[in-house]
């Protein structure tokens, strides 16, 4: 027996159940609500050969950083779609790809994959987005690359409440905020409680600094969130960030200290790592003093989440953890290990943080200012590496050096540091 899922596309499976339990998961997966593995596994109880249900357990488990259970999840996936149809045999392909570290091959696979089932959108979520295959590519260029990715999609996916959320995010990022913030809003009002939604939103806000408006929001928006919810922790960041730069540093704190940091926070690895060390940062640029100890605890989350060096973004704020943390040694191993198409950047980053953190500010500026061109290769949001270029301006400013610097974006540069 075939059924539908929620986009039209057919799937495999005796079991309304399974089909039920299956379009709950990829529905929490999507808008990033708790719950997704639950459902999931509803799914395989249902009917253990439904393929699709395997695929997605095991991107959920790779969402939170569980590299083994998402490896057997997906190898149940592999074996249970063999002799179902063409479109779940490509698509638990594509998967498998992503969750075993393939992104070449996931991308060379999820390009004809999407060419014949544009709806597809598990197969799309891992192509877009700033985190994504084409996000942490380390290429030059890939901003507008993503765009243009998703831009194909634009008529077959119209009206579509994840694929409007996930275009936005390419349009802001390379410019075009208006637009971004009007599918944005389309898609949460579709979707209230769509996380990826709220998150967009709050990039567009920040990317116009419209802070004040932006932390009223979102605040709000978070109240009714799960803090068991994916992107919990990342959308606490954005209101502590808004906060900090506001001015506000007590809402900011606390924000951190019960939302953000390590073993407060609740997200993906990934996350609790690049925004516990910005938030950090950014509070020294603005004038707060270097809190070794929550360094020297950040550095230590870092080695034990991440202790091989290998994506960049992640890379990058381990080695500025490492660097302010004075745990030379670890910054040592990091720089020796550093590998990927973007292994150059985190190498510079990682001698500039490091003089930086010695208050070698000319030093550092030395090593910084060269990536104030190519730093979208790292990965990750502007706003986020914004963080590089209000470093190169405090540097800057305390070196006594007055070179060039020329913003790149609209977004205005905090009160503090204007």
């Amino acid at each position: 027996m075939r059924f539908e899922d929620a986009f039209g596309l057919e799937m495999s499976t005796d079991s309304p159940a399974a089909l039920e339990a299956y379009l709950d998961a990829v529905e929490r997966f999507l808008c990033a609500l708790p719950g997704m593995e639950a459902a999931a596994q509803r799914a395989i109880d249902a009917d253990p050969q439904c393929a699709l249900a395997h695929a997605v357990l095991a991107r959920a488990h790779q969402l939170h950083g569980r590299g083994a259970d998402a490896r057997a999840a997906m190898a149940h996936a592999v074996h249970a779609v063999a002799g179902q149809s063409e479109r779940e045999r490509s698509h638990v392909h594509v998967l498998e790809r992503v969750v075993m570290g393939d992104a070449a091959g996931a991308m060379a696979a999820a390009r004809p994959h999407l060419h014949s089932w544009p709806r597809d959108f598990m197969v799309m979520a891992p192509c877009a987005g700033v985190f994504g295959l084409i996000g942490f590519s380390g290429l030059a260029g890939r901003e507008q690359a993503l765009y243009d990715f998703m831009a194909q999609f634009d008529a077959p996916c119209a009206g579509d409440w994840w694929f409007q959320a996930a275009r936005a995010f390419s349009q802001c990022e390379v410019g075009q905020l208006d637009a971004a913030r009007a599918n944005a809003e389309r898609s949460l009002a579709q979707r209230p409680r769509n996380a990826h939604g709220a998150h967009i939103r709050t990039h567009v806000d920040y990317e116009c600094g419209d802070d004040a408006d932006g932390l009223v929001w979102l605040s709000r928006w978070l109240e009714d969130y799960p803090q068991a919810g994916a992107m919990h922790g990342h959308l606490s960041w954005h209101s502590a960030l808004s906060a900090l730069e506001l001015g506000d540093n007590a809402t900011a704190r606390k924000v951190f200290d019960t939302q953000v940091k390590p073993y407060a926070a609740w997200g993906p690895p990934l996350n609790v790592l690049t925004d516990a060390s910005s938030f950090l940062l950014r509070a020294e640029l603005l004038g707060a003093q270097r809190p070794l100890d929550e360094w020297q605890m950040l550095a230590g989350y870092a080695h034990e989440q991440f202790p091989k060096p290998g994506l960049a973004f992640v890379d990058a704020h381990a080695a500025l953890a490492y660097a302010m943390a004075g745990d030379n040694d670890a910054l040592s191993r990091l720089i020796a290990g550093a590998r990927g198409p973007a292994a150059d950047l985190v190498i510079t980053l990682a001698r500039g943080f490091e003089a930086f953190a010695q208050g070698h500010d000319a030093q550092a500026l030395e090593q910084l200012w060269p990536l104030m061109a190519t730093h979208e290769r790292l990965g990750g949001s502007r706003a986020q590496r914004d963080l590089i270029e209000q470093t190169v301006l405090v540097a800057q400013r305390r070196s006594g050096q007055t070179g060039p610097w020329a913003r790149h974006r609209v977004r205005p540069l905090p009160k503090a540091l204007r």
